[in-house]
């Protein structure tokens, strides 16, 4: 009996997805289906032959890429401001020997989703790393299809934190509030980790060192991508080193047990100038809204740690068979 995972990476790469990409690509628990690069940390065109070489330099080619969305679905285009002119800092990864999949990422996730929810083919848990366009899109295009999503896990999100992006919301929100809105009205399961949880696992500096020391035929890429990653910014965050967002996602589908999560409603802002992008949590029921998503609100910083030192070091082991 297959007891991997099936899931779907929607993610804008971005430093962050980079690393959370690279966690999951040695995960023999994950049936990584496809990878669903959307505009966001940068537009389209960089965030896809970013995705195809970052699949390129873990070894994994065989996955499809399927191009996303190029804008988001009402506003003008934001990009990130911490990951270079390219998405990947300074580091220069493998050239891809891969071309993207002519079908597009919306037309991906309708078809594994809906082949899951007419039966033929197990539910997907879909991992989301950046702004909810792709998703929204095809859940507009094809509602029928949340009936193959298992459960949406998300970083995303500011709660009891203040926004990374603007003093209220985190940048994939932001990025894209209005298909933030869709998928969170869409009554689908979903775990949310927001600046809430992403904020408690900081990436140090000894953590970088440790990181390159255990990473094998990838360790340069990593460390630089890890250095260039550092915020020093200790007067936000009490530390050097930058917070640990997207690969909570891949920490979390493997190792459930580092986090606890409240229930909540959550209602995201599209309409006020200055809180854009803004996810409201109604932790006590003031709404008469049932919950619709479980926001991490506690981390076991140094066990997400360990356990990715423990996912890269199997490219050293994979580099050494």
């Amino acid at each position: 009996m297959d007891t991997t995972l099936p899931v779907i990476f929607d993610c804008d790469p971005g430093i962050d997805d980079t690393i959370a990409l690279l966690g999951a690509f040695v995960s023999p628990e994950l049936d990584i289906l496809a990878i669903t690069p959307v505009c966001g940390n940068q537009p389209l065109d960089k965030t896809l032959r970013n995705a195809l070489q970052i699949c390129e330099l873990g070894g994994r080619p065989e996955i499809p890429v399927h191009p996303g969305c190029h804008r988001p679905l009402c506003r003008e285009p934001i990009h990130g401001q911490f990951h270079g002119s390219t998405g990947l800092g300074n580091t220069v990864l493998p050239e891809p020997r891969k071309q993207a999949e002519p079908t597009s990422a919306v037309e991906c996730l309708i078809d594994h989703l809906g082949r899951a929810a007419r039966g033929a083919a197990p539910k997907v848990t879909l991992c989301c790393l950046g702004p909810l366009t792709n998703v929204a899109m095809a859940l507009r295009m094809a509602p029928e299809i949340a009936g193959g999503i298992a459960r949406i896990v998300m970083m995303g999100g500011a709660f009891r934190e203040p926004g990374n992006r603007s003093m209220t919301s985190e940048f994939n929100m932001l990025a894209d509030p209005h298909a933030a809105r869709i998928v969170f009205s869409a009554g689908l399961p979903m775990t949310v980790l927001g600046l809430d949880a992403t904020h408690q696992v900081m990436l140090l500096p000894e953590h970088v060192n440790a990181f390159a020391r255990s990473s094998g035929p990838i360790s340069r890429t990593v460390a630089e991508l890890m250095a260039f990653w550092d915020r020093n910014d200790a007067r936000r965050y009490g530390s050097r080193g930058g917070p640990l967002h997207d690969p909570l996602v891949t920490v979390w589908l493997l190792r459930p047990d580092l986090f606890q999560s409240s229930p909540a409603r959550v209602f995201v802002e599209t309409e006020s100038p200055l809180c854009l992008g803004q996810t409201v949590a109604d932790w006590f029921g003031k709404s008469g809204e049932p919950a619709n998503a479980d926001i991490v609100t506690h981390v076991d910083a140094q066990g997400v740690i360990d356990f990715y030192l423990h996912l890269l070091a199997r490219y050293a082991r994979r580099g050494a068979a």
